[in-house]
C-alpha cells in the first residue's frame, strides 16, 4: 500500500454514519486524505457483525461488509445516549470541517446535536445528512419520516422500472446503488461546501435524499417523458434507441458490444463477416439500424455464440467498443484492474494473510490518495482522538469508567 495522503489532507470529518451509504461517502473522503473519525455507539456499527468472515478469522471483529467501506478511518466509541457522550461529540465537532450522519429525520435534533447547535459553536462546519427522502431544511417531502434502504431508493427513484429482462418484469440492480449513488453525491456536496466555507467562512447544511440520487442516475426517463411523452419500461439487455448496443451470448457467457455509430458499424460488420449489411439501406443510419433491430441482434448473436469471451476479445477488443461480462474472478485476473490498483490488499485483524477489497476509482496525478490502513477495530482510536481534543488521561479514564466511551 502507498502512503500518499491526498488532496483532502488537513480536512477533519466526524463520521456518525452506519450501514452503507454514509460509510461509503466518508470512505471516499478518507481515501483522498481526510482525517475521518468514525464515532460509533458502544456496540459498534451494525455492519460489524454482518460478515462475511474469512474461514481463518480468529477474531471476527468485523467482516467483509465493514472492511470494504470503512478503511482509512479512525474509530471512537462514544455513547451518545449519555449527556457526557454528547458533550464529547460536540467537543470533537468544534475542530471539524464536516459532520456526516444518516440517522432518520429528527434523531440528531432530539439528542441536542442538530446542525443549528453545532453551527452555533463552529460557523464553518459543513453538516451533511443522507436520508431516504431528504431533510425538511431543504424541502419537506411528504415521506420525510419514512425509513428507507437501497431497495426502496431503487424502486422509487426509477432504476427498477427500466431494468429487467422484458417490459413487464422490473428488477433490482445487483449492487446497492440506492446507497452508493447518494454516497457519491454527498461526498461531492461535502467537498463543494468545504470549498465554499474556505472562501466565505460559513459552513452549510448538505442534504442528500437517496431517492433523489437514484432519479438523477435515471435522468433519461425524465427527458423521454418530457420530449416524447413516453413512460420508459424495462428494456432488457439492449438500448431503446441504439443498435447494436447491448449484451450478446458467447460460448462461455456473455459479452457487450456498442457498434451502433456510423464509424463503428462498418468496422464491426467486416470483423464478424457481415459485409453485406454495410451497403444494405435497411441499416444505413443509426435510426435505420434501430428500426431493424431484430435482424441485427439475430445476426450478431449467431456469430458471438460460436466463440468464447476471450476469442471475441481477440477479434473485437480495441477495434470497436467491446467488453466481456466478467465475474469477480475474471476481474481480479484482468491486467487492467491490476494496472489501475483497483483490487488492493489490506491486513485484517484475526487473519494471518491480507484480504482483498476494491480500490480507489478516482485517480489524481499529484494527490492520488491511497489505501493507508485497514478498517478500524471498535474504539481503536478513542484515547488518541480524545487526547488530541485536549482531554487528560484522567478525564479519559473517568469517561471509560462511566462507560461513556469504550
Amino acid at each position: 500500500m502507498t502512503t500518499t495522503v491526498g488532496a483532502l489532507e488537513g480536512v477533519r470529518v466526524i463520521d456518525l454514519t452506519q450501514m452503507l451509504a454514509g460509510p461509503f461517502c466518508t470512505q471516499m473522503l478518507a481515501d483522498q486524505g481526510a482525517e475521518v473519525i468514525k464515532v460509533e455507539p458502544p456496540e459498534g456499527d451494525q455492519t460489524r457483525i454482518v460478515g462475511p468472515y474469512r474461514v481463518d478469522d480468529t477474531l471476527r471483529a468485523y467482516g467483509g461488509y465493514f472492511a470494504s467501506v470503512n478503511r482509512n478511518k479512525l474509530s471512537v466509541a462514544i455513547d451518545l445516549k449519555k449527556p457526557e457522550g454528547r458533550a464529547l461529540l460536540l467537543r470533537l465537532t468544534d475542530s471539524a470541517d464536516a459532520v456526516v450522519e444518516n440517522y432518520r429525520t429528527g434523531v440528531m435534533d432530539r439528542l441536542g446535536l442538530s446542525y443549528e447547535t453545532m453551527r452555533a459553536r463552529n460557523p464553518k462546519l459543513v453538516y451533511a445528512a443522507i436520508r431516504g427522502f431528504g431533510d425538511p431544511r431543504t424541502g419537506r417531502s411528504p415521506y420525510v419520516d419514512w425509513p428507507a434502504y437501497d431497495v426502496v431508493a431503487q424502486a422509487m427513484g426509477g432504476v427498477m422500472g427500466i431494468t429487467g429482462p422484458d417490459q413487464d418484469t422490473p428488477m433490482k440492480v445487483g449492487p446497492g446503488i440506492g446507497d452508493l449513488m447518494p454516497a457519491a453525491m454527498c461526498a461531492f456536496g461535502i467537498v463543494s461546501a468545504i470549498l465554499h466555507a474556505g472562501r466565505s467562512g460559513q459552513g452549510q447544511f448538505v442534504d442528500v435524499a437517496m431517492v433523489d440520487s437514484v432519479l438523477s442516475l435515471c435522468e433519461r426517463i425524465v427527458h423521454q417523458h418530457a420530449f416524447l411523452d413516453a413512460v420508459a419500461v424495462p428494456e432488457g439487455n439492449h438500448h431503446p434507441f441504439l443498435c447494436p448496443f447491448g449484451m450478446f451470448p458467447a460460448k462461455d457467457g456473455y459479452v457487450t458490444i456498442a457498434a451502433h455509430s456510423d464509424v463503428h458499424w462498418p468496422i464491426f460488420c467486416r470483423l464478424i463477416g457481415l459485409d453485406g449489411m454495410i451497403g444494405d439501406a435497411r441499416f444505413a443510419s443509426v435510426q435505420d439500424r434501430r428500426a431493424h433491430q431484430a435482424l441485427i441482434l439475430e445476426a450478431v448473436s449467431s456469430f458471438t455464440r460460436r466463440h468464447t469471451k476471450q476469442e471475441l476479445l481477440a477479434i473485437l477488443g480495441g477495434r470497436i467498443p467491446f467488453g466481456p461480462v466478467y465475474h469477480v474472478g475474471e476481474i481480479v485476473a484482468d491486467p487492467h484492474f491490476k494496472a489501475r490498483d483497483m483490487v488492493v490488499e489490506v491486513e485484517h485483524p484475526g487473519c494471518a494473510a491480507p484480504v482483498r477489497i476494491a480500490g480507489i476509482p478516482i485517480k489524481m496525478g499529484d494527490t492520488p490518495g491511497s489505501v493507508r490502513r485497514r478498517a478500524p477495530l471498535l474504539g481503536e482510536h478513542t484515547d488518541h482522538v480524545l487526547a488530541a481534543a485536549g482531554l487528560s488521561a484522567a478525564e479519559i479514564a473517568q469517561h471509560r469508567d462511566s462507560r461513556t466511551i469504550s
